[in-house]
């Protein structure tokens, strides 16, 4: 099992700032991507960004130049800081961890999501 932890959600003014944390605990023996994705009210979820643990980024369009996602490799952390925060950036967002377990086996888990509302 993967826990997967979010933090750092909550209500932003348009042009303000939100960090994003998402701290994974279990049998982990390693995780290759971690990644934010979202989900807005009545759209599906989609790709924020995303890291590996060499550390190649892959972005939405929607977002480059603003956000920049991040990881910390030995805390199994990542990262999302959101700069010049639009409305159309509300949304549950939610992290995401693929890896390998001690075991061998490979897992694949999302964390329950953090709120993120930009609003004035």
């Amino acid at each position: 099992q993967v826990q997967l932890v979010e933090s750092g959600g909550g209500l932003v003014q348009p042009g303000g700032s939100l960090r994003l944390s998402c701290a994974a605990s279990g049998s982990i023996f390693s995780i290759y991507a971690m990644g934010w994705y979202r989900q807005a009210p009545g759209k599906q979820r989609e790709l924020v960004a995303t890291i590996t643990s060499g550390g190649r980024t892959n972005y939405a369009d929607s977002v480059k130049g603003r956000f920049t996602i991040s990881r910390d490799n030995a805390k199994n952390t990542v990262y999302l800081q959101m700069n010049s925060l639009k409305p159309e950036d509300t949304a549950v967002y939610y992290c995401n961890a693929v890896g390998i377990y001690y075991s061998g086996s490979s897992f694949d888990y999302w964390g329950q999501g953090t709120l993120v509302t930009v609003s004035s």
